[in-house]
């Protein structure tokens, strides 16, 4: 597995590394001694899954709130997911800003973010799939309005940006 760092600390890009041959491809998806040398968490004791069928649908800006604050974990199973982490976290030097990558079946790919981040994806018709370290809590979660403040580009790539 490739780590790379993006725009917000503890923020990550993970790239699956394929040993391939004439039938195919083998690689890890997840190993929790290399997750720690890197310094990520390597316990997810929840897995989610999501799908949406209608193209362009915007999902999130959510997170859990103390004291149930969630890592995660996020790849794409089908199809293709724009997955953006919003750094909410008061007093964070990147406070306010905003890091998307596009998760695909194609590509692999996986991102992973620290607590105190607001996720949203951006849809095609997809199923992503996410490892959680805090089981989700009934009144635990929250949501936030943007009001207009985050635009999320259609087109899909490493992006970041203000709110």
């Amino acid at each position: 597995m490739l780590f790379r760092p993006l725009d917000i600390p503890g923020v990550f890009l993970i790239e699956l590394e394929k040993m391939e041959d004439e039938r195919g491809f083998f690689s890890r998806l997840f190993c929790s001694e290399t997750f720690l040398e890197q310094g990520l968490c390597a316990n997810y004791p929840q897995w989610s899954v999501s799908f949406n069928g209608r193209r362009g649908t915007l999902r999130g800006l959510h997170f859990q709130a103390p004291p149930h604050e969630e890592i995660k974990l996020v790849s794409c199973t089908r199809g293709a997911v724009f997955d953006v982490a919003v750094d909410v976290r008061p007093g964070s030097p990147s406070r306010g800003k905003w890091v998307g990558v596009e998760l695909s079946a194609d590509n692999r790919q996986q991102h992973t973010f620290p607590p105190g981040l607001l996720m949203v994806f951006k849809l095609s018709p997809m199923t992503p799939r996410y490892a959680i370290t805090y089981p989700k809590r009934i009144g635990r979660r929250r949501r936030a309005a943007c009001g207009g403040m985050i635009r999320i580009s259609s087109s899909h790539g490493r992006t970041s940006r203000s709110a």
